[in-house]
């Protein structure tokens, strides 16, 4: 039969210690991001250089939150790859879908000009 051990952790003083560095250094690193997004944004003209720094700032903070909250960066390499690829792929899609739409729309607006 299998035995049951419960852990009393206060009796033995083997509590954990808080991981506050941690928690403060992932907060700053996310204000930084934050504060330079808005540092773009209130600073340039509305444009594509514009939404391409804000695009990238946000991919960004979306994979650091996910290896840090999600505990992303500590599994093995396949699993990281087997999400970033399909990812990359989709991001490139939605790119050409959207030049190809741009295409699209000019080419039947010139032609019932």
């Amino acid at each position: 039969m299998a035995t049951h051990h419960e852990q009393d952790f206060t009796a033995s003083g083997d509590i954990p210690k808080p991981q506050t560095k941690w928690i403060w250094k992932t907060f700053f690193i996310l204000v930084g991001l934050t504060a330079v997004e808005f540092l773009f944004a209130f600073t340039m003209d509305a444009g594509t250089l514009r939404n391409a720094i804000f695009i990238i700032l946000t991919i960004f903070k979306a994979f650091y939150i996910v290896a840090e909250f999600m505990h992303l960066k500590h599994e093995a390499k396949a699993l990281i790859w087997s999400i970033l690829l399909p990812l990359a792929l989709v991001a490139w899609l939605m790119v050409a879908l959207l030049a190809e739409g741009s295409y699209y729309y000019d080419s039947i607006t010139n032609y019932f000009k």
